[in-house]
């Protein structure tokens, strides 16, 4: 097992690293590290990292985590002096995400948390490295009918068959791979269940509701909510999410399995209000059925990740203001176009 790195920055891997969370990991991880960000844009877009391909220590990798991975036959990592050092980190994030193209992507999801997760554990067996894989609450199930908090150590049930089985039993699956890699070779894995994330670079017009929100409000459109007005979600700023990550990859003892998110629920139409609100709009809020792949997702139990000494630094209303400020400056390379 590599203790550390051979010179004198470690080398890191991020899959899904031109992602929406992935790119701010990324960008986090360059403070002290030589970054290799590995994506093959199913979900995710080449605008999200192109401010960091000028940094010397940030290479990007075209490929499918589907396909076996060889760092080392890769030139341009030569720099890196992978064949030598290898890499001493490893985060997967790499999966579809894709409400609006869930039926297209099914069998990408399916094998990304089957395939793929299997390909980045063996990467970083090879090498020894530390590893961290991007959960979701999906593995609890349905909320839980008291409303109580899900706690790590719960585990619920749902039917694996529906169109959503794809991602929420292969995500389960992901899991159990991880915790078999753990178990019988020793590999330091590290396991986040990520709850709702939002705030800048999120895909636009794909089902993630505060992006449509955010440029539909500038535009003067409706802004839809998928769901009744009483669709309610825990939402946690991005930032916060990537302190998290690296907060328990940098733990010398592995704290298991740990959710990273908010415990304060919002409904979906008084954030789209918000929306209203803070950019002056004149749109309307308008309800429409929700779409397959959206369930209401319970509330983390936080415990275990504030007794690690994390806790969140952007508010709700700070956190819109961020991702307003974004989707204005970028708004014409960011409109979708329509007709």
């Amino acid at each position: 097992m590599s203790d550390g790195p051979i010179f004198e920055k470690k080398n890191v891997l991020v899959t899904g690293g031109a992602g929406f969370i992935g790119s701010f990991l990324c960008e986090r991880l360059l403070r002290d590290s030589k970054v290799i960000c590995l994506d093959n844009f199913s979900t995710s877009q080449h605008s999200n990292i192109s401010h960091l391909l000028k940094n010397p220590d940030f290479e990007f990798i075209r490929a499918d985590v589907n396909s076996l991975i060889d760092l080392a036959a890769y030139p341009e990592l030569e720099r890196f002096k992978v064949r030598f050092q290898g890499v001493q980190e490893v985060y997967h994030l790499a999966c579809p995400t894709s409400p609006k193209n869930f039926d297209r992507l099914r069998q990408d999801t399916m094998l990304a948390n089957s395939v793929g997760v299997r390909n980045i554990l063996e990467l970083a067996l090879r090498y020894g490295a530390k590893f961290f894989q991007a959960s979701t609450p999906a593995a609890y199930g349905a909320r839980p009918e008291d409303g109580h908090s899900f706690h790590e150590d719960e585990y619920g049930s749902f039917n694996h068959l529906t169109p959503r089985g794809c991602y929420d039993e292969g995500k389960r699956f992901a899991e159990t791979l991880c915790t078999t890699y753990n178990d019988m070779h020793g590999l330091d894995v590290r396991v986040g269940r990520i709850f709702r994330t939002y705030g800048p670079r999120m895909a636009l017009s794909d089902g993630h509701m505060i992006p449509d929100f955010v440029l539909d409000a500038i535009d003067g459109r409706d802004l839809v909510v998928y769901g009744d007005d009483s669709f309610k979600s825990s939402l946690i700023y991005v930032s916060d999410v990537v302190d998290a990550i690296v907060l328990i990859m940098a733990r010398t003892v592995n704290p298991g399995y740990v959710n990273i998110g908010s415990d304060y629920e919002v409904t979906m139409e008084s954030v789209a209000r918000k929306i209203l609100d803070l950019t002056h709009s004149d749109a309307q809020v308008e309800l429409k059925e929700r779409l397959p792949y959206m369930v209401t997702l319970g509330v983390p139990d936080l415990s275990k990740l504030k007794g690690l000494g994390w806790i969140p630094l952007v508010s709700l209303e700070q956190g819109l203001s961020k991702t307003i400020e974004y989707a204005i400056a970028h708004k014409d390379t960011l409109r979708p176009t329509f007709g």
